[in-house]
């Protein structure tokens, strides 16, 4: 099959290349020429595990291609699908410009019957604008797809190739059997293709990146209610998990929620039950506790310290997550303007994050190569991002960099009892 991939950021870049691995031709378009020569020089604009490698083999096979060109790869495309961002608005809802622009591109550029495919998360209501834009521009025939990313930046193409399923809004039965075609390689473990209409297609995705966010509000609510009941927040975790209607994904407290989907997302379900006459007073309330989350290490810092002026921390992670370099509404952009804003001097590491973090805070945060030397003559250590390899550090080594062995851990990495018997001060989220 042939397929266009309009939009090469993260979501585009993923899909085309998963796409390209299980056999089909495949252009990823951008308007941005500067990424498209990057990757047409081998090399990529976002880091995630295994997609470098797949990337490489596909173009060396010639199942995948970048260009600026959009018309020329629509005219030769059966399938084009939109992965273009949409950015959050004023109000929180989505921005469709750009959607709506590559749109109104592709109907103009069609020479046949193609299938519009809309990958980029997006309001209830987008497939029938959609529509109604393409069908302006073009004589030929053509269906609007409705077809949700749910990848999880770290494991993405896990996630793609081996789906937990795939939902398709459509309308038109032709549509149908072409998607259910491109992605019968992804299914053979008969996990569903679930097809449904484009609008509760559209509103699965909000929806179910809503329910996510919502458990890790709960849990960092929870959290804060053990710690002033001298409960301990990992055993109330552990007890609710062995409920077979709760489980144990997402009810990890911490510093709170960030990347490109759940604040987005949450924030686009809030605007567009508002337009529809709906106070989502729960999905609210859910913002409120994050936001109250990321600023919450903060608050036990100054309680500790007192005068955070002239004092100097080592921070281990920047990326909202492990496993990705994306900082976009991570804890860490809040907390360290927190913490700089206090006088404080800062130092720190992340395995992968060092070159998005410097456009964010420049030269004001030194940037260091190994987790220990940005201990050196630390105050305190903030633990941020549960990277693996901050699990298990060398505990003696950490005390003698250190000026105080002050650890706030905001990821509960480590043991409370363990971290006191090694003689440092900890603090985390809902233990006592």
């Amino acid at each position: 099959m042939k397929l266009t991939i309009v939009g090469s950021g993260y979501v585009g870049l993923v899909a085309g290349t998963c796409f390209a691995d299980s056999g089909n031709d495949v252009i990823c378009v951008d308007v941005d020429a500067a990424k498209i020569k990057t990757l047409n020089s081998g090399q990529l604009p976002i880091y995630e595990p295994g997609l470098e490698e797949l990337v490489r083999k596909n173009v060396r096979e010639k199942r995948l291609s970048f260009s600026t060109d959009l018309a020329s790869a629509v005219s030769q495309s059966e399938v084009v699908v939109i992965a273009v961002g949409t950015p959050e608005g004023e109000s929180g809802d989505a921005d469709l410009q750009h959607l709506l622009a590559a749109a109104e591109e592709i109907g103009r550029a069609m020479k046949g019957y193609t299938v519009l495919v809309d990958k980029s998360t997006v309001p209830v209501g987008t497939a029938d604008r959609v529509r109604e834009t393409v069908s302006r521009v073009t004589t030929h025939p053509f269906d609007v797809v409705s077809n949700p990313e749910f990848l999880k930046e770290g494991a993405a193409i896990d996630d793609f190739l081996k789906p937990d399923r795939v939902v398709i809004g459509a309308t038109s039965e032709r549509a149908q059997k072409i998607m259910a075609e491109l992605y019968a390689p992804f299914v053979r473990t008969e996990n569903p293709i679930l097809f449904m209409d484009t609008r509760s297609a559209e509103l699965t995705k909000y929806a179910s990146n809503a329910m996510l966010a919502t458990r890790i509000s709960f849990m960092n609510d929870i959290a804060m209610l053990c710690e002033r009941v001298g409960a301990d927040v990992d055993a109330v975790r552990k007890g609710m998990g062995a409920d077979s209607r709760i489980g144990y994904p997402f009810l990890f407290p911490g510093v709170g929620y960030g990347g490109s989907c759940f604040p987005k997302d949450v924030k686009a379900l809030v605007a567009a039950a508002r337009d529809s006459g709906i106070e989502f007073d729960l999905l609210r309330a859910v913002e409120r506790t994050n936001e109250h989350q990321k600023r919450l290490l903060l608050q036990k810092a100054m309680k500790h310290y007192g005068d955070l002026a002239g004092k100097h921390f080592a921070i281990w992670g920047l990326a909202f997550k492990p496993r990705t370099d994306d900082m976009r509404e991570a804890p860490s952009l809040v907390m360290l303007e927190g913490l700089m804003g206090k006088g404080a001097t800062l130092a720190a590491h992340d395995p992968v994050a060092t070159q998005v973090a410097q456009r964010h805070f420049g030269l004001r945060v030194r940037y260091t190569q190994t987790p220990y030397e940005a201990l050196e003559k630390a105050d305190g250590l903030f633990v941020l991002t549960e990277w693996n390899e901050f699990r298990r550090p060398d505990f003696d080594r950490m005390k003698k960099l250190m000026k105080q062995p002050v650890v706030f851990d905001g990821r509960n990495i480590f043991d409370p009892v363990r971290m006191r018997e090694r003689g440092f001060i900890y603090f985390g989220i809902g233990r006592p």
